[in-house]
């Protein structure tokens, strides 16, 4: 058994494609339009994982207050350097994470507000 797909809420279906596929590798496995609605369903696939990602529309403006997803990448140093270089708000991190010794965390908000964390594994 595994999880198929976490949904996240966003603004703009292509505006969080865009910043999912380009800062965290993912790639489109669906992109297809719903019946009777201009929302699309859009699935993003995560490199070497089973579980993809699906956009629902985000209701309100209200920030998450903590991460609505946790994302381990092997280069975490790497992976949020880039990111920062580019633009992308680091809320935290990278740091030890106090509950799991040799682990380091981070966090950012992605394109849509969306607080996203990410552990070293």
């Amino acid at each position: 058994m595994h999880i198929q797909f976490a949904e996240l809420p966003v603004f703009d279906q292509d505006r969080a494609s865009a910043f999912y596929s380009e800062h965290v590798g993912c790639e489109a496995v669906a992109d297809q339009p719903m019946p009777h609605q201009e929302w699309r369903w859009i699935e993003l696939r995560f490199p070497n994982a089973e579980t993809t990602l699906h956009f629902l529309p985000r209701k309100d403006e209200e920030l998450s207050e903590g991460p609505v997803l946790v994302l381990v990448a092997d280069h975490l140093e790497e992976l949020i350097a880039r990111m920062r270089s580019v633009g992308v708000e680091i809320t935290t991190g990278p740091q030890p994470a106090p509950w799991r010794p040799g682990t380091m965390i981070a966090e950012f908000r992605d394109s849509e507000g969306n607080r996203i964390g990410v552990s070293s594994g």
